[in-house]
């Protein structure tokens, strides 16, 4: 874990623990937005303290680039130290719960002594909680659900998480001596969205001395394991990553192995069998003798098979795919030609139209649409329809200074709870690219809330759907929707829906992109960014549509400008 986000977490605990406390909302606020702001730094916290340009950062005033280089300096916070005496860890991490407030934790903290997990669930149980203001006998279910949402989430890491600390281990890896083809496998290389811990392999010759170097690494936290082919660790962040060392000869069949999904693995066994071979992470083998091993394309060939995509292996049907030679074409990162959902310091993003658009260019992208909220997203700033036409004045100018990509302008409207949108079609008219979502009434009834999705997509002027289910992975349950019925109706009307990207999101999920594939509806690949640096989250959707065997020609962004603009401009055509 870089100091950056040591110190962005350590904001964001006492932002929480003064929240429980009921402290000053501007405090609290403030801590809560340096916290996000350093958390999205594209230079090491280090060096602008160096500078001592600390209070350049937005939201980083002269007492909180003090605690800054208090941090900096002695590895705590005498504050967050002292906060800890009032409010314990364990309580403020119960904020993660689905649908415990700050407000009603501190009711349970301050009148029934409730420190932690444990301690909660025993207080839900008993009578005496429903004299509560606000808990009944529902909140207490709904909490209970939540509870079960956050001890999974405690056993897996979001893939967004785990991605970025796998590619930082590997490039200390590769420093090793020695070392070469280092890769990460199981249901990271799959791109699973939570991942129980890491697996890498590397080829090595002298495995004793790269696993030593490897538990001496400085992502290390604790040692669990040192061997001479295989090692393992807990990351300074609390994950495990188990590295082993292979030889070249058995590379390809270890990584084969590694990858799993332990159901394809089976499948992939028995076709062996049948063919009087046997395979394991050693290799391929008639008998006694290797015949496949250095490469996974060898081990697929010889069993009669092409080499089949880490993503898809789940045994959905990709083997039976294989035989038939009806694999999917997935789609690239490569492919993508644009991001169509972005959002600016106009609503609640943090940088300019102009850094976004100048990122989105340095990517080699042909095109980017600023999406800012409508009005109803309060808390995200939206714009009135004024503030609107305002920041296309900007947006015009920025056109003019940013040559070389195509900026269009557009808006994440918000379906209200009868279905029509937040803007009248006089200003949707006027945008390129009209986004619907759905910010509120999550618990709306299942059919209700489909005629609601629905009756929005059937607006002339919505190009696609945003994050379709609502659900934020480990924190929010999807809201109850029948897919199937969102699905044909995009068809129908020719929208398309959003595999969003957000490592918090990746909604559509990979199971869902399949089903929208089968119906026929078109996807379009997006990543919600709120900054430059989240354009780069575009790879986990990307996986994320690639796992629902997306291939190129089922995702709109993957048009080149003018194939986008025809296809947009057929809504109002």
């Amino acid at each position: 874990m870089s100091i950056d986000t040591e110190i962005s977490e350590i904001f964001l605990k006492i932002a929480n623990s003064l929240d429980i406390l009921e402290d000053n909302p501007f405090k609290i606020r403030a801590y809560r937005n340096a916290a996000r702001n350093i958390s999205e730094l594209t230079e090491d916290i280090k060096t602008i303290a160096e500078r001592d340009d600390l209070t350049k950062i937005p939201g980083i005033g002269k007492d909180l680039a003090d605690k800054v280089k208090e941090y900096i300096t002695s590895g705590k916070l005498n504050y967050y130290e002292d906060l800890k005496k009032e409010i314990p860890e364990e309580l403020v991490d119960l904020l993660a719960i689905q649908g415990l407030g700050p407000k009603m934790l501190s009711k349970l903290f301050k009148e029934y002594h409730v420190t932690n997990l444990e301690e909660l669930e025993t207080a839900l149980n008993g009578e005496d909680i429903l004299k509560i203001h606000g808990m009944g006998k529902k909140k207490i279910e709904d909490l209970r659900r939540g509870i079960v949402i956050f001890k999974e989430s405690k056993q897996r890491v979001n893939l967004g998480i785990a991605l970025p600390l796998a590619e930082e281990i590997i490039r200390e890896i590769n420093r090793i001596h020695g070392t070469e083809g280092t890769i990460y496998a199981g249901s990271l290389r799959r791109m699973k969205e939570t991942v129980g811990d890491i697996d890498i392999l590397t080829i090595a010759d002298n495995g004793k001395q790269v696993i030593e170097e490897f538990t001496k690494m400085s992502s290390v936290k604790d040692v669990l394991a040192s061997g001479d082919t295989k090692g393992s660790i807990i990351s300074r962040n609390g994950i495990q990553v188990d590295l082993r060392v292979v030889g070249p000869g058995s590379y390809g069949a270890a990584l084969q192995y590694f990858t799993g999904s332990q159901a394809h693995n089976v499948k992939i066994r028995t076709i062996g069998v049948k063919k009087g071979l046997k395979i394991n992470e050693y290799g391929l083998f008639r008998g006694d003798k290797t015949i496949a091993g250095e490469t996974e394309k060898d081990v697929y060939y010889k069993l009669g098979l092409p080499l089949i995509p880490p993503e898809i292996r789940e045994d959905r049907g990709e083997i039976e795919a294989a035989i038939e030679g009806k694999l999917p074409n997935l789609v690239e990162s490569n492919d993508i030609k644009g991001d169509l959902h972005v959002h600016t310091n106009w609503s609640d993003g943090t940088s300019s139209i102009e850094d976004m658009a100048r990122k989105a260019k340095k990517l080699g992208y042909e095109y980017i649409a600023i999406t800012d909220h409508s009005p109803s997203s309060r808390i995200a700033n939206g714009l009135s329809i004024e503030r609107l036409y305002e920041k296309r004045e900007e947006l015009e100018s920025v056109r003019k200074k940013v040559r070389g990509i195509q900026i269009l302008m557009g808006s994440e409207v918000d379906i209200l709870s009868d279905g029509t949108l937040d803007y009248p079609d006089s200003v949707l008219k006027d945008l390129d690219v009209v986004i619907a979502s759905v910010h509120i009434g999550f618990k709306m009834e299942r059919a209700k809330m489909t005629r609601r999705i629905m009756k929005a997509l059937t607006n002339p002027f919505v190009n696609f759907l945003a994050h379709p289910t609502g659900r934020l992975i480990g924190e929010r349950d999807p809201y109850e929707v029948d897919l199937d019925d969102i699905f044909e109706t995009a068809k129908k009307y020719g929208k398309a829906v959003e595999v969003n990207s957000h490592y918090l999101r990746l909604d559509l999920k990979d199971i869902n992109v399949k089903r929208a594939i089968d119906k026929g509806t078109d996807i379009v690949i997006s990543t919600d960014s709120h900054h430059p640096d989240h354009l780069h989250q575009m790879k986990l959707g990307v996986a994320t549509a690639r796992r629902g065997w997306a291939e190129k020609k089922n995702i709109i962004n993957t048009k080149r400008f003018k194939g986008l603009s025809n296809w947009l401009n057929g809504f109002s055509s």
